[in-house]
């Protein structure tokens, strides 16, 4: 079964395709790096949603989110955003935790599993 990796470099792939089956990196802020969560976060589902669209699929294929924020206080202002993108006839698992990212300025990072095109 061949695998194929999009915007790949040394370090990892931005995506992996394998088996019917579309794994994107965590996806974090770069223009809005230090702005509040709400901005972070609708850059990066925007990046998610161009990702996914890369690969031949789209949000409602997604079947797994992973989160995580930086402060757990900014979850409901993350969740406005995230209900106004979401597809509600096809949510995905999901799962939202508190973690120190990897960047400063970074708040919010996003990993997403999809199911690929049929």
């Amino acid at each position: 079964m061949s695998i194929e990796r999009l915007h790949s470099g040394a370090r990892m792939s931005q995506v992996v395709i394998h088996g019917g089956t579309v794994y994107l990196a965590g996806q974090v802020s770069h223009d809005n790096r230090g702005s509040d969560v709400p901005q972070q976060a609708r850059e990066v589902l925007a990046s998610i949603d161009r990702l996914l669209e890369e690969a031949k699929t789209d949000k409602s294929k997604i079947l797994s989110a992973t989160i995580w924020l930086t402060d757990m206080r900014t979850f409901a202002a993350f969740n406005e955003v995230w209900d106004a993108w979401v597809d509600s006839d096809h949510p995905p698992a999901r799962a939202c935790v508190e973690a120190r990212l990897a960047a400063p300025g970074v708040d919010v990072e996003i990993g997403i599993i999809a199911a690929g095109a049929d």
